[in-house]
């Protein structure tokens, strides 16, 4: 049986909240689950004490025993210092010419250097 630390949603339309259970992998999101762990509410502003409520000692038990945190449960834990930060892919690049523009670009470049050194 793999565990999983995740989020589980409630509340209204537009207006989520989330509990942070342990439950077995194969369970539906919303469903069955094995402990409660702790809320997060999105709706309420990033300094607010209320935002994630964490029992520290119960994630701590269950990270021992081999449970795995989901990629967004990861990163609350590691904003507590419970794990190791994840590690995110740079998607900050922005898309890079052909081959052939590449080279045309690099060759201007080039030029307009060799220009520059002239003068």
């Amino acid at each position: 049986m793999s565990l999983k630390i995740r989020l589980a949603r409630g509340g209204a339309k537009k207006r989520p909240f989330y509990r942070i259970v342990l439950a077995d992998s194969r369970s539906p999101r919303d469903g069955r689950f094995i402990e409660k762990l702790g809320t997060y509410n999105p709706m309420l502003p990033r300094e607010h004490a209320d935002r994630l409520i964490l029992d520290d000692e119960r994630v701590k038990h269950w990270l021992a025993n081999g449970a795995l945190p989901t990629d967004r449960v990861e990163r609350f834990l590691a904003d507590r210092g419970l794990c190791a930060a994840p590690k995110r892919a740079d998607q900050s690049k922005q898309p890079q010419p052909k081959a052939k523009a590449q080279a045309r670009a690099k060759e201007a470049a080039d030029r307009a250097a060799a220009a520059a050194a002239a003068e």
